[in-house]
């Protein structure tokens, strides 16, 4: 499995752990950026280049900012992202079985490592339950 990663200088910390802790299950992360949490950046331009390369690649993607929100707005700008802004298990499960979520959005100043990691785990397991999803789907494209 192929993750594609991104984050603004206030995900950059939980970006981090996210990173090590996918390493340890031997997935494959490809880390946009940004490199530091000192330096202040505009998270519009990491939700594009994470959305734009989870198209290209056909994957998954984590963008992580201070509220996620930001970073959700940006992605579902692009066609054929369905990306969803996740702060609990639940909703982690939910965005991959009923909407089929290629993006999930942390926010690192409402989420705890802990938490995220395990956010992380459950969305990347869970599965696509399509039938009367993937109709609500095709309406939305």
């Amino acid at each position: 499995m192929k993750i594609i990663i991104g984050a603004d200088h206030a995900g950059f910390e939980l970006k981090s752990a996210i990173i090590a802790h996918l390493k340890t299950k031997g997935v494959d992360v490809v880390d946009l950026g940004t490199d530091n949490a000192k330096t202040s950046v505009d998270y519009p331009d990491y939700g594009k280049k994470v959305a734009e390369k989870v198209l290209s690649d056909n994957c998954l993607g984590i963008l992580i900012c201070g509220s996620g929100i930001g970073m959700c707005i940006t992605a579902n700008r692009f066609k054929g992202i369905r990306a969803a802004n996740v702060n609990d298990l639940y909703s982690a499960k939910m965005s991959k079985r009923h909407n089929n979520a290629n993006i999930i959005c942390l926010g690192s100043r409402i989420v705890a490592t802990g938490l995220a990691l395990e956010i992380v785990d459950t969305w990347m397991s869970e599965e696509f339950e399509g039938g009367r999803h993937q109709a609500r789907l095709a309406k939305i494209s």
